[in-house]
């Protein structure tokens, strides 16, 4: 287990440079989950926070009766926001949240992959307009890290926060519906203070 995560935080200091902050969360019956941040400073700086310890145990299928300990999806959370849109902290607060997905799979046997809706019930940060993400498929910003053994590749995910009606859409159209609604309209999908896409036209 340390040592995919050893390399897993390895891969991200490759790809984001060195961390400026990080913070541990531990919830009851699960491993720890820390959550490091990437880039802070400047009106105009992205932001990026990254999870480090979902990918220490594989994710299982609910519906299997019996969990192998090797092999399996891994996979680290990602999320990018640009800094200078609200006042200096308030987006270290998504932390927390952060902490809370990536123990979903520990809690509550989930496997996150591309095209998946995460909720955590409550807004991603104070003020946020977001309570939930969608999970976009990795390998661009932080490339995967290869197979190790019997180990799956850890997937290095990008999450989109995703406004109430967004979402909503989302569960009726689909990921790629909602991925391309977000392209054609030119949507900045780093700014915190954006709007709901329009859904109508």
């Amino acid at each position: 287990m340390v040592d995919v995560l050893q390399r897993a935080e390895s891969r991200l200091r490759t790809a984001l440079g060195e961390p400026d902050a990080r913070a541990a969360v531990t919830f009851l019956g699960t491993e720890r989950i820390e959550v490091l941040r990437f880039g802070a400073g400047g009106p105009e700086a992205v932001v990026r926070y990254a999870t480090l310890g979902m990918s220490a145990a594989p994710m299982a299928d609910p519906a299997a009766l019996l969990a192998d300990p090797e092999r399996g999806p891994r996979a680290e959370l990602l999320l990018s926001l640009r800094s200078g849109r609200v006042p200096a902290g308030t987006l270290d607060k998504v932390l927390r949240p952060l902490a809370v997905l990536a123990a979903s799979p520990q809690v509550e046997g989930v496997v996150v992959a591309p095209g998946a809706s995460l909720d955590v019930g409550e807004p991603l940060w104070p003020g946020a307009g977001f309570t939930s993400v969608l999970v976009a498929e990795g390998g661009g910003l932080v490339p995967d890290l290869e197979p190790d053994g019997a180990r799956e590749a850890v997937r290095f995910l990008p999450l989109l926060p995703m406004a109430p009606t967004e979402a909503a859409w989302k569960r009726v159209h689909g990921a790629a519906a909602l991925e391309e609604r977000w392209l054609r309209h030119g949507t900045d999908l780093r700014d915190p203070l954006r709007g709901p896409v329009p859904l109508g036209d």
